[in-house]
């Protein structure tokens, strides 16, 4: 007979505002909220105490990252315990002198820290330069046995990677999670908006295919020009297109965000579901894991014995 436990998650898509204790105030109201709506666990975008400030390079902003355990986790775990929900925190980590991570804090209902991941894949791009603030993380990928269940968090760009997502979900994750900044450059946005989002959205759904779990994608909204400590990126900024959603282990969505609104997106996990789905779907069962050592290559270059056309001699 099928697993027939079931838990509530919560997704808070958020706008963030230029006061890192404004932001904190508006994540706990959200929480308490969700708690109210029957969540066990809830999850925060990605770097919730600020406006995205990788928008450039500026060593002030490392002002901005604080160790953990710290206030933010002290403040959370507060609330965790007040409401008996779990919590997922994405924060800006300051480990040591010089060294920053991209981290994502998972607090059980008891306010303790149940798990710590460091943002694995660090991307560079106009607007986005995370490589100059975090260091790509050491802790490996991870699942959590949390009172409901057992969960996975990874972060933004790392959900362009189904790597992360298999060694997640081969760790016994019911739920991968992706506390998200992700939007619109607003030149780029008439062109090729509709494509990013389905793009973005499809990765996602694949790896809960692949896996057989469900995938919680939890981003941000609104317009940010990265206005944080008294300055601002000047330009058009970036409009964080907000759609977070929640698939199952078939890859359908059940619950969808709209892109330019603060909501609090509910979602059943339904264990029953996800053992059907990979009876029917045995994609675990079939991986023919002695052919895959190659995968740990950067790239796979043809054999010397291929001619430059790339046919065999």
């Amino acid at each position: 007979m099928a697993n027939a436990r079931k838990y509530n998650v919560a997704l808070v898509q958020m706008s963030m505002g230029p006061d890192p204790e404004a932001n904190m105030a508006s994540a706990v109201r959200h929480i308490r909220e969700a708690a109210r709506l029957g969540a066990d666990i809830v999850c925060l975008p990605e770097l919730f105490r600020t406006q995205y400030f990788c928008q450039r390079e500026d060593l002030r902003l490392f002002d901005l990252a604080e160790p953990i355990p710290g206030a933010s986790t002290n403040r959370l775990a507060e609330v965790a315990r007040e409401e008996r929900v779990a919590i997922i925190a994405s924060l800006f980590e300051r480990r040591a002198p010089g060294l920053y991570h991209n981290t994502a804090v998972t607090l059980n209902a008891e306010g303790a820290i149940a798990s710590v991941y460091r943002k694995m894949h660090i991307p560079d791009d106009p607007l986005y330069y995370e490589k100059y603030y975090f260091t790509p993380g050491d802790l490996g990928f991870q699942a959590v046995e949390l009172s409901f269940g057992r969960v996975g968090t990874l972060v933004c760009w790392d959900q362009w990677y189904p790597e992360g997502a298999r060694l997640t979900a081969l760790q016994g994750a019911e739920v991968l999670f992706y506390p998200t900044a992700i939007g619109w450059h607003p030149a780029e946005k008439d062109e090729f908006g509709a494509a990013q989002y389905d793009a973005w959205q499809t990765i996602q759904r694949a790896h809960a295919i692949a896996n057989g779990v469900y995938v919680a994608g939890v981003n941000r909204v609104g317009h940010e020009n990265g206005d944080v400590l008294g300055n601002r990126v000047h330009g058009q900024g970036l409009e964080f297109w907000g759609g977070s959603f929640l698939a199952d282990p078939f890859g359908r969505i059940i619950a969808r965000a709209s892109h330019d609104a603060e909501e609090i997106l509910m979602g059943e996990i339904d264990l029953g579901l996800l053992e059907d789905t990979r009876r029917n779907w045995p994609f675990l069962r079939d991986r023919r894991i002695d052919a895959y050592a190659p995968i740990t290559k950067r790239f796979l270059d043809p054999p010397s014995s291929w001619a430059p056309d790339g046919e065999p001699k």
